[in-house]
């Protein structure tokens, strides 16, 4: 299929007017394949399987409701993520809340909420839920309790993650030793009933045996550990990790041999675990695909033989693109959205607006022709931008987000005002004098 003579759409919307009307840069997610990407995972995996989107990856609440409306449920691992979940449809039963150090009004939130559970990071995270549980007012029921589920650090190393998270020593979740000699202490709560078990051994895994390896491992952990407490196993979460490939030579999850692997581990474990919930929560792979960063070329320049397109939006809301974490300085794929049926005629390097040389979202990309106002898109782009990006950086702030459903564009975020970044802070006047207080008395006569 050709482009149309004014560049590329997104279910036969122009991107170029789409930046026309609300500006650049701007986040653009197409709702067709976030989709069509859920609707084939849901239909590989053993219908039993309970899909969580995990919030992380893309907070902005109407792509978490076009997913809650597609079955999804909720992992959330802040107040506002938490408060994002619900207000976007998701029941409270559907949502889990996770992450190490949560704060006292996060876990207040919890209980309040009724949340399907509190995965607890330590025993005396335990400890604190169920200090707070037992201060809950008397309802007159007597059956209240609050469900808790026990993040494990598996004893098994992960395979094929970019960014391990368990299987070594970890901020997160509790050692797998620890947690089978934790049998008295766990039958000793009254308020609190541990109702299973997670593990979440990585982020962005590629190959299939992988992902299959790691939730073979934790389902027989999970088995193992529920014997050993001698507690009931109502939910097992898997985790998730899988893969979204970015760079040259990565090639795509074989999510077709993902799920045959991943279901025949399940319907091992259901032998002797028939009525088990199994959780698996995926972010990246979900959205990643459906978001394109775009800007537009503000200045294109050549220095000392070296070709650079300096655009109005960078790694303030890319920071994946310049490399962080398990990312290397490889380049996201890149393409032009003006001319983006031409031939590429020369390399690029696609920078930002920022004030370091760092700000550098594309190094040496073939393009073709690229002019002042040209729009330039960054792919696979939908998970870990804006939200993982210093958006405050120069004080640019957030970029506006919008999300085409069925062929309509929504502005689903609009982007940040001068106002919206300065209405949080408070002048002090340095010419009005403040009074000093007066020294404390001294305790020694």
């Amino acid at each position: 299929m050709t482009e149309p003579a004014n560049g590329h759409t997104v279910q036969g919307v122009p991107v170029a007017e789409l930046a026309d009307r609300y500006g650049t840069p701007l986040y653009l997610y197409d709702g067709a394949i976030i989709r069509a990407t859920y609707r084939r995972l849901r239909d590989l995996l053993d219908p039993s399987v309970e899909i969580y989107y995990s919030l992380k990856a893309n907070p902005n609440i109407s792509v978490c409701a076009l997913l809650h409306s597609l079955g999804a449920g909720a992992e959330v691992s802040s107040l506002a993520e938490l408060v994002t979940a619900r207000r976007a449809g998701v029941p409270a039963r559907d949502i889990i809340f996770l992450g190490p150090g949560k704060s006292a009004a996060e876990l207040a939130a919890c209980l309040e909420h009724d949340i399907g559970a509190i995965v607890c990071e330590s025993l005396d995270e335990v400890a604190t839920v169920e200090a707070m549980a037992a201060a809950l007012p008397d309802t007159g029921s007597g059956s209240r309790y609050v469900r808790v589920v026990l993040r494990v650090n598996p004893a098994f190393v992960t395979k094929g993650s970019r960014l391990a998270m368990g299987g070594k020593p970890r901020q997160f979740g509790i050692d797998q030793e620890l947690v089978a000699e934790a049998g008295p202490t766990l039958k000793a709560l009254r308020h609190v009933r541990v109702v299973g078990l997670h593990a979440y051994m990585g982020t962005r895994i590629l190959d299939a045996a992988d992902i299959v390896h790691n939730t073979r491992g934790v389902l027989t952990a999970a088995a193992e550990l529920a014997a050993a407490l001698d507690l009931p196993l109502d939910l097992v979460d898997v985790g998730g990790g899988f893969g979204v490939p970015y760079f040259d030579k990565e090639s795509d999850l074989d999510v077709e041999t993902v799920a045959e692997g991943f279901n025949a581990a399940v319907a091992r474990f259901r032998v002797d675990h028939p009525q088990t919930r199994v959780i698996t929560e995926l972010g990246r792979y979900l959205i990643g695909w459906a978001g394109t960063y775009v800007v537009r070329a503000r200045q294109v320049k050549a220095s000392r033989g070296e070709w650079f397109v300096v655009a109005d939006g960078g790694t303030n809301h890319h920071m994946a693109a310049v490399g962080i974490g398990s990312f290397v300085k490889r380049n996201f794929p890149i393409r032009s959205l003006t001319r983006p049926a031409e031939p590429p005629v020369r390399q690029y390097t696609v920078t930002g607006p920022l004030c370091t040389p760092n700000d550098v979202i594309g190094k040496q990309v073939a393009l073709p022709e690229v002019r002042p106002g040209d729009l330039i898109g960054v792919e696979r782009s939908g998970a870990y931008g804006p939200s993982a990006s210093p958006v405050l950086f120069l004080s640019h702030g957030h970029p506006a987000e919008v999300l085409v459903l069925d062929g309509v564009a929504h502005l689903v975020r609009r982007a940040d005002t001068v106002d919206d970044l300065l209405r949080p802070q408070r002048l002090v006047d340095p010419a009005v004098p403040v009074a000093t207080p007066a020294p404390a008395a001294s305790p020694i006569p």
